[in-house]
């Protein structure tokens, strides 16, 4: 009975030594005059090593929060640990599209996603504080945010990624609160255009971006994402793209999730 006990506090000693910290924080934004909060994982050596750690920003998809990724894929926490890395996962008000929108000036999440929470986690963290030491991925909303941000701010971040991404929202003209923070779409989507992935994509030159993204081939934005495969395509723009079975649920974004942080930690690799 002794050795059993000595073998169960042991194997309990093993995985609290194991174990990245997981923090709730508010960043404030001076753009939007206010705090919004945010999850920040750091792996388990952080307090007690000497050294600074690359940071994945991980965006949450449309009606979430800064909550979800950590409540809906624990193994965030074992991710931080093997890759020796910190994640931090922000709040986008529910339907920010991370944009700056036209007509809602209460509304500043490229500003505050792309540059204020950066400099904060850079402020106040032991982080590798340049492109080299950052990257950016989420799912839905939050993947036409990572990449749509990425492409605007490269001096910020130097890899980036999307699941399940919206990065075409035109055919979609009626869905997820972008008319309220883009105004009426226009014809064809005309006045939406400027603010889509694949509309950003044509910023891009060879090897400007490290990009990986991928998409069920069960989820309704498919065809958006092999569009902008197909468009990277036949500019030589390089990239991993990635086709799984697969809806749009967290099943699909809790696996896909495992090979973006590879893909990143081997970019913070180089």
């Amino acid at each position: 009975m002794r050795s059993f006990l000595t073998l169960i506090l042991t194997f309990v000693l093993l995985q609290a030594c194991r174990a990245a910290e997981v923090d709730t924080i508010r960043i404030p934004s001076a753009a939007m005059h206010r705090s919004y909060k945010a999850v920040v994982i750091t792996p388990k050596n952080y307090k007690t090593a000497n050294e600074r750690y690359p940071v994945v920003y991980l965006l949450h998809g449309w009606s979430g929060n800064y909550g979800n990724w950590i409540n809906s894929v624990p193994a965030l926490r074992e991710i931080a640990d093997d890759y020796n890395l910190m994640i931090v996962c922000p709040d986008g008000a529910y339907s920010s599209w991370y944009i700056d929108s036209p007509i809602d000036s209460t509304m500043k999440f490229e500003t505050y996603v792309g540059k204020e929470i950066p400099a904060y986690i850079d402020a106040h963290y032991q982080t590798v504080p340049t492109p080299q030491g950052r990257a950016i991925t989420g799912l839905s909303m939050g993947g036409h945010g990572a990449l749509y941000l990425a492409i605007r701010h490269r001096d910020v971040f130097g890899a980036a990624g999307s699941m399940s991404g919206g990065v075409d929202f035109r055919p979609f003209p009626k869905n997820w609160n972008i008319a309220e923070r883009l105004g009426p779409p226009g014809e064809n989507g005309a006045n939406w255009t400027d603010y889509t992935v694949i509309k950003q994509a044509e910023k891009l030159t060879d090897g400007s971006l490290p990009i990986i993204f991928d998409c069920g081939t069960g989820d309704f934005f498919i065809d958006v994402n092999r569009n902008l495969h197909q468009y990277l395509l036949s500019k030589n723009i390089p990239h991993d793209y990635t086709e799984r079975p697969g809806k749009h649920d967290w099943n699909y974004w809790s696996n896909a999730i495992h090979y973006q942080m590879l893909f990143f930690h081997r970019y913070f690799q180089r």
